[in-house]
């Protein structure tokens, strides 16, 4: 496989990834009307990204920004998404 087509296909995982964590929207949106949902996928969600994002970040000898960037929304999701559910 080609260099090129390796980073394209980096760039689409992460905006599918992206896209799977702002799916949390909806499930936040209820938590916050009462409707409280599921708690603990979200936050175990909030932690897998959470190592995700430190070990793109920490990568040497340059950091593994698709990794970072996928991951990002994830944290803020997830951990959102954990804590309107309690």
């Amino acid at each position: 496989m080609s260099e090129k087509f390796i980073k394209i296909l980096g760039w689409v995982a992460t905006v599918t990834a992206m896209a799977m964590y702002f799916s949390y929207i909806p499930q936040i949106s209820g938590n916050l009307n009462g409707h409280k949902g599921d708690w603990l996928q979200p936050l175990v969600a909030g932690i897998n990204c959470s190592l995700w994002v430190i070990y793109g970040f920490i990568q040497k000898p340059k950091r593994d920004w698709p990794i970072v960037v996928a991951n990002f929304p994830g944290v803020f999701f997830g951990l959102f998404a954990f804590m309107t559910a309690l």
